[in-house]
């Protein structure tokens, strides 16, 4: 067999060209001749034994953050609970945005497996990535996980298990219900009158999910009619402009659906320009809980936010593949998993700026009591966790042609596990959602 040649990497000069070439962020000199050295040793083991190249984790652990939309603050809130949750797990972090391109995103998950990356959480830029990401992912025994859009009817159920979690907010209901809070308030004042929509990106799976919640809710008020909508693609620029053409076409607006916080910005920005009140003359409901909305319910010109903080995110994917790398693995029916978001107004803003918003250096979680290595026991969500239903997420869409749902799926929903792992995680759930942060005294 040819003996296998590395570099020198006892010289620094070799390190620091290494460290160069590959992403590798908080990565140390010491960390990265472990990481070369075991790499070697692996190598080597797997080519006498006739075997494939062996994936080798990089000692310390290395996870990442690849996202589209870091323009907008529920990614920052994101990369911020990451950031902790990693510190306290003990692994290095790494985010990066392709603002919204598909082809860098994909270039940049390249980049983080060549450097020895052993988990990434995806918000993708394309939803229809996932299903050569997770091929990948089984190809080079890197585990991922992914939030809001995806490829409908494609689940973790149809591919390997290096795809460990898809999960997102079940937001459909809370917008609805958010809708239908500020739908009444129209009614009772103006006797009904028109609402306008800014959505997101025209056909991504979270805009579909958060346009359903908003027509469910406006097709309980008769009085009310959605006239118009435009994209706002999450960002407050581009927000602007949408609310600003719309108003400029209908001058009679009485309410607007953002599909997220930012969003909401802009349109009370634009509200502002012509010289209507927010909260007064028009009213505005939007999703995400971002400081922005938060605040902005606090003054009364947001009706409601539909709050699940980037932070909760950020640390409940760490968490799972900070587990899934120590060697714990979930049960088919966790590997699709939604939360709550909750409604924020008026009557509990005060406790969600205190814990999420307000709380400078005070973490809004125990990250590491997400994580079941760290506590097989006495694991906590933290939030109201339970399995995400296809029906409710794609229920809309039309399945391609053939489909069928996924064996696994099936089995878990008929077989028990689901209503089961409903009860578990129900039973774990112990720090409220807008109790004090368990770490304020801590």
């Amino acid at each position: 067999m040819p003996k296998i040649r590395f570099p020198d990497f006892g010289d620094r000069k070799t390190i620091d060209r290494h460290l160069d070439q590959l992403d590798t962020t908080g990565i140390s000199r010491r960390d990265f001749v472990k990481f070369v050295s075991a790499s070697a040793v692996t190598a080597s083991t797997a080519a006498a034994l006739g075997l494939p190249s062996a994936a080798v984790a990089d000692p310390t652990g290395k996870l990442a953050y690849l996202t589209g939309y870091l323009r907008n603050e529920w990614n920052v809130q994101v990369v911020n609970g990451a950031t902790q949750a990693a510190k306290v797990l003990g692994v290095n972090f790494v985010a990066l945005d392709s603002n919204s391109d598909s082809g860098e995103q994909n270039s940049q998950y390249e980049q983080q497996t060549v450097s020895g990356t052993q988990g990434v959480l995806f918000n993708l830029a394309d939803g229809g990535s996932i299903r050569r990401f997770a091929q990948e992912a089984k190809q080079n025994q890197v585990w991922i996980t992914n939030i809001w859009d995806s490829q409908p009817w494609f689940t973790p159920y149809d591919t390997s298990e290096y795809w460990t979690l898809y999960a997102q907010p079940e937001e459909s209901s809370s917008l609805r219900d958010a809708t239908k809070q500020m739908l009444s308030i129209i009614t009772a004042k103006f006797g009904g009158g028109e609402i306008a929509g800014v959505t997101g990106n025209n056909g991504s799976t979270l805009d579909i999910e958060r346009s359903a919640g908003r027509d469910a809710g406006i097709a309980s008020f008769p009085k009310t009619k959605l006239v118009g909508t435009l994209p706002g693609l999450w960002d407050r620029e581009d927000s602007l402009k949408a609310a600003s053409a719309l108003l400029s076409r209908y001058p009679n607006i009485k309410g607007f659906v953002a599909q997220c916080d930012d969003s909401a910005q802009g349109v009370i920005a634009a509200l502002h320009e012509i010289g209507l009140r927010p909260g007064q003359d028009v009213y505005v409901v939007a999703t995400d809980g971002t400081s922005a909305g938060a605040r902005a319910v606090k003054s009364g010109e947001q009706l409601a936010t539909c709050a699940n903080p980037g932070a909760f995110a950020g640390g409940t994917f760490m968490a799972r593949l900070y587990d899934v790398t120590h060697g714990w693995r979930p049960k088919e029916t966790e590997r699709m998993l939604s939360w709550r978001s909750v409604i924020i107004d008026s009557s509990n803003v005060d406790p969600y700026l205190a814990r999420y918003i307000d709380n400078g250096d005070v973490s809004p979680f125990d990250y590491r009591k997400i994580s079941k290595v760290l506590h097989p026991a006495d694991w906590d969500p933290q939030q109201e966790f339970f399995p995400f239903d296809i029906d409710l997420l794609w229920g809309k869409l039309p399945k391609p042609a053939g489909y069928t749902y996924p064996k696994a799926y099936i089995d878990a929903r008929d077989k028990g596990e689901w209503a089961a792992v409903t009860q578990e995680y129900a039973e774990h759930y112990k720090i409220k959602f807008l109790d004090p942060s368990p770490m304020k005294t801590a």
